[in-house]
């Protein structure tokens, strides 16, 4: 495994590969990894003759009360995990290498009717943040596939958009959600829960099971079941319920009945750890 920080070297290895006709896998990360980062590292190698996987946090999908200082940077812990799954290419940009005129920069901008509701509601500036590392880094790496996971549903259609709307060649993969064994999403943020924290989490996954399998079994009430699902959270110890919504999956907007293409969107909190989930159906 051979891990990088320039720029330069990236691309003499990266024109190397492509001279040799290898198909290229990329996985953006911003670190701490676990199993569900992993998975989506061996999606890509199964894709792929070669792969990158990019560790780097991002300055500019942090809004201002958040602490950029504060996200864990676990990058030995990181690095041993992707050697033990022999990743070709770790690159590790600093910020002046990433941003090198600085945060105020041309940036890349999905419009608005995707990015500024659900998540983009209350973090404003965080998918321009999003969007415009993400197209950095394709131009970096030059891959023909990028792998990104399904729990940050909002996150990969606004990548998918930006795809399709700048006609970049790369394709886009969306990976399953990774779980434990008692159907918690995994996330960096789980291991911020306390024991009885954990013992609460999953209840949000099976939440959102029940609102597909109803959907799916010819119940088109969407506002009855999610607001009947959030209360039944809170109840179950949940401090609050940021947003439950049934969306169409593509354009992210509340669901109309005759919707066939649908996801259900949520995330809840237990003290001050936000879990995301959604799962899809199939109506």
């Amino acid at each position: 495994m051979k891990i990088v920080e320039k720029l330069n070297e990236l691309r003499a290895v990266v024109q190397a590969w492509k001279q040799s006709e290898l198909t290229i896998g990329f996985v953006p990360t911003m670190g701490n990894l676990h199993a569900g980062h992993l998975s989506l590292v061996e999606l890509a190698q199964q894709r792929c003759d070669k792969v990158v996987v990019s560790v780097f946090v991002n300055p500019m999908q942090f809004e201002p009360d958040e602490d950029f200082d504060c996200y864990p940077r676990t990058f030995q812990a990181d690095s041993e995990k992707l050697a033990a799954l022999s990743v070709d290419v770790v690159y590790v940009p600093s910020v002046p290498e990433m941003y090198p005129n600085g945060l105020a920069q041309s940036v890349v901008s999905v419009p608005s009717v995707l990015t500024g509701l659900l998540e983009g509601a209350s973090r404003p500036g965080h998918f321009n943040g999003v969007s415009t590392v993400v197209c950095k880094l394709f131009n970096m790496v030059q891959a023909d596939v990028a792998v990104f996971g399904q729990k940050d549903y909002q996150q990969l259609r606004v990548i998918q958009q930006m795809v399709q709307d700048l006609n970049m060649p790369i394709e886009v993969v969306s990976a399953p959600i990774a779980r434990d064994e008692d159907g918690l999403a995994l996330s960096s943020r789980n291991q911020y829960l306390s024991r009885a924290e954990r013992a609460i989490a999953p209840k949000l996954s099976v939440a959102l099971k029940d609102i597909a399998l109803a959907i799916e079994s010819g119940n088109d009430n969407f506002t009855t079941l999610t607001e009947v699902a959030t209360q039944r959270l809170l109840d179950e110890g949940f401090d609050s319920v940021d947003y439950l919504q049934v969306c169409n999956s593509i354009t992210l907007q509340v669901a109309e009945r005759d919707c066939q293409s649908l996801v259900v969107l949520a995330v809840a909190c237990l003290g001050s750890t936000r879990l995301l989930d959604n799962r899809k159906v199939k109506k």
